[in-house]
């Protein structure tokens, strides 16, 4: 297995691993559910160190992005960033990633740790395949820079007040200026390193990008700094539930090359560029034909009646209608939700079963479990 830079620093914390993506991550620290409320009360400190990096640079570095990507990365200003989709040809997702817009002619692409080089492997297919302002391809470099980057963030309503104490001391920047979805560079340590404000935890939180030689002095540092504020280290176990009581899709569990993005409930392909992106055809015949909306599956929200939680890949039946005990979906992800203190689970349901109100059952190996379909997300922080 791959090992971070801060591997060792995990390992002193007494940290227990699993492998992720071939990669050895602290699964956690003490207790999952001690590191997942911390994080709703106070805050917690991750390493994203296995997440990939990937750097677009060159004059079409933004209409390139536009032909590979779904979004209109071409639109996002710098200084912020974008949610956004790679997909197939036949509209199946090969990622999510986040695309930082560095300089007008340069995007920092986060994808999941799991599918970096197949990420980087599209894109530089793309890149020498598509045609750009010169007539053949884009003039544009694809660098995959994961290896030598680490990513730390620090998560939870606690966070603004940390990272202020760990840059305040360098910069006339104000922490709290920095809006959600939006990044700049700071110096901390007389390093420079790029800070963003996005998060997979439904909490307010930062990432901090770095060389890995300075990874561990600022693990410590942000150790210190929120020791008077809860801060706790915390492994891969509390994110999956933060995550997830946040309503935010897995790669491998609820997003895949077997659905498209109408299913998956996620707004973010734009048909309104001018750019014939990879995909387009397949999805504008997806969508036309009413896929995730009015036929086909839908990713929804259930919420259990009872106290057992669903499992990926547990099938959902019927209750109501006229085959009840039919299998009409199939859990991607579920759990006992430590925030609201009742099992959740998102899954792929038929259309005829998606509404809001609608009576479920999972089957746990044999014994059907009551649930109940509920909109997305199941937490939401108070603003």
């Amino acid at each position: 297995m791959r090992e971070t830079a801060l591997t060792a620093a995990h390992a002193e914390l007494g940290a227990s691993f699993t492998d992720f993506g071939g990669w050895k991550m602290p699964l956690k620290y003490t207790s999952e559910l001690e590191e997942h409320h911390a994080v709703r009360t106070t805050a917690g400190l991750f390493d994203l160190s296995h997440m990939g990096e990937i750097r677009i640079i060159g004059p079409d570095a933004a209409t390139f992005l536009n032909t590979a990507l779904v979004g209109n990365l071409a639109a996002v200003k710098i200084g912020k960033a974008k949610y956004s989709l790679i997909c197939r040809e036949d509209g199946g997702i090969l990622d999510d990633l986040i695309a930082y817009r560095i300089d007008e002619n340069e995007f920092l692409l986060v994808p999941n740790a799991s599918n970096r080089e197949v990420v980087a492997a599209a894109l530089t297919e793309r890149a020498a395949a598509g045609t750009g302002a010169g007539g053949t391809g884009f003039d544009v470099e694809v660098w995959d820079e994961s290896e030598g980057i680490s990513l730390i963030a620090v998560q939870g309503p606690a966070a603004q007040k940390i990272i202020s104490s760990v840059v305040r001391a360098n910069e006339t920047f104000l922490v709290d200026e920095l809006s959600y979805y939006a990044f700049t560079t700071v110096s901390v340590g007389g390093d420079e390193i790029l800070l963003a404000r996005t998060g997979y935890t439904g909490e307010d939180g930062f990432e901090l990008f770095l060389p890995n030689e300075k990874a561990h002095a600022l693990w410590l540092a942000l150790l210190e700094a929120g020791s008077d504020d809860g801060l706790v280290p915390c492994g891969l176990a509390c994110r999956d539930s933060l995550r997830l009581e946040a309503g935010m899709p897995l790669y491998g569990n609820e997003l895949s090359t077997e659905r498209v993005s109408f299913e998956a409930g996620l707004p973010v392909v734009s048909f309104a560029k001018a750019e014939n992106f990879t995909g387009r055809a397949a999805l504008e015949a997806a969508k036309a034909a009413g896929r995730g909306k009015t036929s086909g599956q839908r990713l929804v929200g259930l919420k259990g009646l009872g106290k057992r939680a669903g499992r990926g890949g547990y099938p959902v039946l019927a209750v109501e209608g006229d085959n009840p005990g039919e299998t009409v979906g199939a859990v991607t992800s579920g759990l006992p939700s430590p925030t609201l203190g009742h099992p959740i689970a998102m899954a792929y349901v038929d259309i005829a079963h998606t509404e809001p109100g609608t009576r479920l059952d999972v089957d746990l190996r044999g014994k059907p479990q009551p649930f109940e379909v509920v909109p997305l997300p199941f937490y939401r922080r108070a603003r």
